[in-house]
């Protein structure tokens, strides 16, 4: 007779399941019982469908979120800031229930850097946020170090810039002739196709080293006016008008702005030597030769 009793899948707790957290499912709900966090109720009937379990909570409000505490050891937080304040209190209400010896992928940002000029560099460097939304992100990321270090918990950050996909290109400004800036006053970007971060996230789960922080970054190479450059061509849209950085301010929003005044190249070395991955996407042409 056998006696030992059957053991069901671990679980895995997804708190915010957006674009990239649909592309996570599929990738892990043969391994997980998959639990997702939503706000909105209106959403449980497709994440359900999705092949996960919904619970409604919201992590504006930590009333809502006693339940989640012993739920899952293993947790990814895609949940992104509320939109205002210094603090992200969404990250601190989660950290207060987060259980001990657990497991948790964050989903941060390179925003974290602010402007480096330029410069390429690792994981390193010092963070110096410009804004109130990257130093929501820095805060977060304080946090949840230091949860994990009076949890005993492993922690992977992973620091994530501009996602692209098929249908994450921008085809709408191009259609719309918002102008980019001129060669000279022009910044460096960084890029990762939104199914590579999926499988970026999985990855972290069991390789990433505890505390670690890792550049979820492809290796495209491009300024911003490049990558507009190269959408444009690959749909035979005009390319956008080039503007000095003083005319152009008069023409885009505070926060597109704030993203042509911050210029850096984030290496991924980390990615590709300490969590092995290869990437399906290594630069924003390998999707586009696919779509010409």
């Amino acid at each position: 007779m056998n006696n030992v009793k059957k053991i069901g899948k671990p679980r895995l707790l997804m708190l915010g399941c957006g674009d990239v957290g649909m592309r996570m499912l599929p990738l892990v709900r043969a391994r997980f019982r998959v639990i997702v966090v939503t706000s909105k109720p209106e959403r449980c009937a497709e994440l359900r469908a999705a092949g996960a379990i919904p619970l409604v909570a919201d992590l504006d409000r930590p009333d809502t979120l006693a339940r989640l505490a012993r739920l899952a050891q293993v947790i990814v937080h895609l949940a992104p800031p509320q939109s205002s304040g210094e603090k992200d209190r969404r990250t601190r209400n989660l950290a207060a229930i987060l259980p001990d010896r657990a497991n948790l992928v964050y989903i941060s940002t390179t925003g974290v850097y602010g402007d480096c000029g330029g410069a390429s560099f690792d994981e390193t460097r010092p963070t110096r946020p410009s804004n109130p939304r990257a130093r929501r992100r820095v805060d977060a990321e304080q946090v949840l170090r230091a949860w994990a270090r009076r949890s005993g918990s492993r922690l992977a950050i992973l620091r994530v810039p501009g996602i692209y996909a098929r249908d994450r290109l921008p085809l709408e400004r191009l259609q719309k002739g918002t102008p980019a800036l001129s060669a000279a006053d022009d910044v460096y970007t960084n890029h990762i196709h939104a199914d590579d971060l999926a499988a970026i996230a999985v990855r972290a789960i069991d390789q990433a080293r505890p505390l670690r922080v890792y550049h979820a970054v492809d290796d495209s190479d491009m300024k911003m006016g490049d990558y507009f450059d190269a959408v444009a061509r690959t749909f035979q849209l005009p390319p956008p008008p080039r503007l000095p950085r003083a005319e152009l301010q008069q023409q885009v929003t505070p926060m597109m702005l704030s993203f042509m005044s911050e210029s850096r190249r984030l290496r991924n070395d980390r990615l590709r030597n300490e969590l092995g991955m290869r990437l399906r996407y290594p630069n924003v042409e390998s999707l586009l030769k696919t779509l010409s």
